[in-house]
């Protein structure tokens, strides 16, 4: 039975890229129905990264941090150029401070935990993309709230401690459970639940999508020129991440294998947690960058993996 089930989550994550958009659809087209799962958010996403953070340990964490160049410049790039990229291309592409609010928050938020996916799959160096993830995810709580506050200041009222706890609950607790259990258990537990656990986390992936989506189902209009717009430079800015990053990899000569990790955690974005802080903090508006994104990210994640990473 374990080994099934094993079998069902690998196949899962390979369809990472439809199950995205189709969790989207679901929540764009059945409203009513899912907008019921919206009090459950929260916890439904603690399932998700607590089954990611099952994986990590701190070994690897502390191998990874004793190269810490490769680390800076994901983190230069992912929090300082990338949110300021966001922050001058909406401001000059849109006169509407809540898309632009939306684009810096999705630009400005912690990397995916199913990045790790992605570097399995492209056979990059797993520490450093583990490393990347857990230290990503547990600053979030305080890297977010700063970038909000610095690039946006008064331009939009905010709620940065709201922001801040529901991060903590939905990304650094669990992270922390998770990596504790993995460490203690010396790696007997996740053994023991993860083969039931992650097909489950994907389940709980597309019911948090669905219900983020379910919320600004409403303020959708697909024939508004102003969704098409913010899904051209959507799909630039989602890029330009990715290529930024496989020049941090090249400036860091960090080589091949270290390069994958760099690229995938510098390219994608925790596009559900960071639309569910858009859908409690801000205007309706703001969500939009982040709901087109989930449709886009995973897609053109596995298209600079073949095209970039696999040359």
């Amino acid at each position: 039975m374990p080994s099934s089930l094993t079998s069902i989550n690998h196949y899962l994550d390979r369809l990472i890229p439809v199950t995205t958009p189709f969790a989207v659809a679901l929540g764009l087209f059945f409203p009513d129905v899912f907008i019921h799962l919206r009090p459950y958010v929260i916890w439904l996403f603690g399932i998700m990264t607590f089954s990611g953070a099952l994986k990590l340990t701190a070994g690897e964490l502390g191998a990874a941090i004793q190269k810490p160049f490769p680390i800076f410049l994901f983190f230069f790039a992912s929090h300082v150029l990338m949110p300021l990229a966001a922050l001058f291309s909406s401001s000059i592409s849109f006169d509407n401070p809540d898309i632009i609010a939306g684009f810096v928050l999705l630009f400005a938020g912690p990397t995916a935990v199913s990045g790790f996916i992605w570097v399995a799959i492209f056979k990059g160096d797993k520490a450093l993309g583990l490393t990347l993830i857990l230290l990503d995810t547990l600053l979030a709580p305080l890297v977010v709230p700063v970038t909000l506050s610095v690039l946006l200041g008064e331009k939009i009222e905010m709620d940065m401690s709201g922001i801040a706890i529901s991060l903590l609950f939905m990304v650094v607790v669990p992270t922390i459970i998770g990596v504790t259990l993995n460490e203690t258990s010396k790696g007997k537990i996740p053994q023991v639940i993860c083969p039931g656990l992650d097909p489950f986390a994907k389940i709980c992936l597309i019911t948090v999508i669905a219900a983020n989506s379910s919320a600004v189902a409403p303020v959708i209009k697909f024939n508004d020129p102003l969704v098409w717009g913010v899904t051209l430079l959507c799909i630039v800015l989602t890029t330009l991440g990715f290529m930024l990053a496989k020049l941090n990899g090249i400036i860091g000569k960090c080589g091949d294998e270290k390069s994958v990790p760099l690229i995938i955690a510098g390219g994608l974005r925790n596009n559900s947690a960071v639309m569910t802080i858009a859908v409690t903090f801000f205007p309706e508006e703001a969500v939009l960058p982040t709901l087109v994104s989930i449709i886009f990210q995973q897609t053109i994640a596995a298209i600079i993996g073949k095209v970039i990473i696999r040359r």
